[in-house]
């Protein structure tokens, strides 16, 4: 994610805190099957975001080591393409209703657009540390978190920005809801509610643990990942009332609701991800997927029902991306 010091430090504070004590152990049918990996040939450095295109059926893979974006066709399972030169590529997003592709840059704070045949189409610059982006799915703007703390609304259409966050430090995981975003912003230890059209901050609530990266949002319910401790929540977007609070795996970067299942999916680089489900009307750990030590970025695509998670190369083996299927 971001560029800071203190967020390439929770590596070994979170192998340390929950690589050893994931929730439960697995079930004796674990709640996640590998259904395929697809290699990605010469990618040596740290992985970030995924980003799809359903239209072509094709996965976006932000590999920030290398300054490169692979282009994966998932029908035939192998990297058809590559965008290279970039200053650490760390966000990407897919935006249908334009059929481009945006690329956010921590190194030179960018944010680069690409038609669907991948070829530059604009850029705007942002200064610092551009990492994650989302797109609003009602009118197909675009949000980017950078710098040392803000977020930008901007007009694909226009290349302008039409609105701006200014928030107390770079934010990490956020999510969209209504016309609002839910921030993390783990260097001032805050959960934060935008109004993204006005601008302004309307919620301003204190983390209850320390280095909260991922997130996720469904139905008024906000999933807040910590790795200091290594830690899921569950809040209430309008109150701030946490209603869940269970020990996850270590050194967590992803987390996503899987709303056909009542359940919640936690990528972590301590090598696995770990599936709570509602019991009782309560979440409990289901049990987890093993992946690879330092494979925590991910992405749930509910339209296709399957987890991507990016494995980085390590200890002699290739990078690769590996799906993941529910088994029920």
């Amino acid at each position: 994610m971001g560029g800071a010091l203190l967020r390439r430090i929770p590596v070994l504070l979170a192998m340390l805190a929950g690589s050893a004590s994931c929730s439960a152990a697995p079930p004796a049918t674990a709640p996640l099957k590998l259904a395929q990996t697809i290699a990605l040939p010469d990618v040596g450095g740290r992985i970030d975001h995924l980003a799809v295109d359903l239209k072509r059926h094709r996965l976006f893979v932000a590999e920030v080591g290398d300054g490169s974006v692979d282009v994966i066709d998932l029908t035939r399972g192998a990297v058809v393409g590559r965008i290279s030169g970039l200053k650490e590529p760390q966000g990407v997003a897919w935006l249908p209703a334009r059929d481009e592709l945006a690329v956010a840059s921590g190194g030179d704070g960018t944010v680069r657009f690409y038609r669907h045949d991948l070829s530059a189409d604009g850029v705007m610059s942002f200064g610092d540390d551009a990492d994650n982006l989302r797109v609003d799915p009602r009118n197909g703007r675009l949000i980017v978190g950078y710098g040392s703390g803000a977020l930008a609304v901007i007009d694909p259409a226009t290349r302008s920005v039409v609105q701006r966050v200014t928030l107390p430090g770079h934010p990490e995981g956020f999510r969209l809801f209504g016309d609002n975003a839910i921030v993390n912003v783990p260097d001032a230890r805050r959960v934060i509610v935008a109004d993204l059209v006005s601008g302004k901050i309307q919620s301003d609530w204190h983390a209850r643990y320390r280095l909260n990266f991922p997130m996720a949002v469904d139905q008024g319910v906000a999933a807040l990942v910590f790795r200091w401790p290594a830690r899921l929540l569950t809040m209430d977007l309008a109150t701030g009332a946490i209603a869940t609070d269970l020990s996850t795996c270590g050194d967590s970067d992803d987390v996503f609701f899987d709303a056909a299942r009542h359940r919640l999916l936690v990528s972590c680089g301590s090598g696995a991800v770990e599936v709570f489900g509602m019991v009782s009307g309560a979440y409990r750990s289901l049990g987890i997927a093993s992946t690879r030590s330092g494979a925590r970025t991910a992405l749930f695509v509910p339209e296709l029902d399957r987890l991507f998670v990016a494995v980085r190369a390590g200890g002699g083996q290739a990078a690769e991306i590996r799906i993941y299927q529910p088994t029920d």
